[in-house]
């Protein structure tokens, strides 16, 4: 090894045994996952409530 290879090494071993900060891109991750499925789920969620209003609705016009 050269003298130039020997900083990067040292700095490679550094970053890949360095710990700080990973709670905070797990919770990151997290959040995003969260986030994800929430707005996956919002369609089929809105799809629903339409149909319970709609359904309400009818029923109202009905028995009047």
């Amino acid at each position: 090894m050269n003298e130039e290879e020997i900083p990067m090494k040292n700095f490679l071993t550094r970053l890949w045994q360095e710990d700080q900060g990973q709670d905070l891109v797990e919770y990151g991750l997290l959040i995003f996952l969260v986030a994800l499925a929430a707005i996956a789920s919002m369609k089929t969620l809105a799809s629903s409530i339409s149909t319970v209003f709609a359904n309400a609705a009818a029923s109202l016009t009905t028995s009047s």
